[in-house]
């Protein structure tokens, strides 16, 4: 039984940062999701993770290191093997209902669509018998619909992270994980890590 992880990376981030403290998100998402084959099926194989984000590039000016770190991590994520799949912010106008103030904002963009048209192709190319969505996020009710409706004999599975959790979500598939902060601190990527070229990446010092 082959299975395929869709991670919604800003969904899994703030759930880190909700458990607090070092040592947790420097997450190794192959041995994460690994860990929860034997829960879908004693014979499920891992097919693909992937992992959809972006990069804060506005916060480049006044966080270099926020981006850098960033981009660290998803170097190390694609050593591992994880397909890295990146969408962009893209900036808003944002007024003031009050007073008429108008400032730049800005907001994340394309990784809901991402998510849903990714979980639609693996399961339409027949490359997993079960896709796996670690995320919380309401949006994505919309394509699980659709895959569930396109292919009724595949499973689609959540797996809501460290305080993340939705009803609405919750009753469109039949099986449900949430994941205790335990499992984080239980898949971390060794510090350093040694990409396969031999270059060493610490562990971000906040991480």
């Amino acid at each position: 039984m082959r299975v395929s992880f869709l991670i919604d990376g800003f969904n899994l981030y703030h759930s880190l940062k909700d458990l607090g403290g070092t040592g947790v998100r420097w997450l190794d998402l192959i041995g994460f999701c690994k860990s929860y084959l034997p829960h879908i099926d004693r014979a499920a194989t891992l097919n693909r993770v992937l992992y959809f984000s972006a990069l804060a590039t506005h916060l480049q000016s006044r966080d270099p290191d926020a981006v850098n770190r960033h981009r660290t991590y998803i170097s190390c994520l694609e050593d591992s093997g994880v397909d890295v799949v990146l969408g962009q912010f893209k900036s808003k106008t944002v007024s003031c209902r009050n007073c008429g103030h108008q400032w730049q904002s800005h907001e994340e963009k394309e990784t809901d669509v991402a998510i849903a048209a990714h979980l639609i192709e693996q399961l339409a190319d027949d490359a997993c018998a079960a896709a796996v969505l670690v995320t919380g996020d309401t949006d994505l009710a919309a394509g699980v619909k659709v895959a569930k409706r396109m292919f009724p004999h595949k499973e689609v599975i959540f797996i809501f992270p460290f305080r993340r959790k939705s009803q609405e979500l919750a009753k469109l598939v039949s099986r449900t994980f949430r994941v205790k902060g335990d499992r984080y601190r239980r898949h971390q990527f060794p510090d350093p890590y040694t990409l396969r070229d031999g270059s060493l990446i610490p562990r971000p010092r906040s991480w």
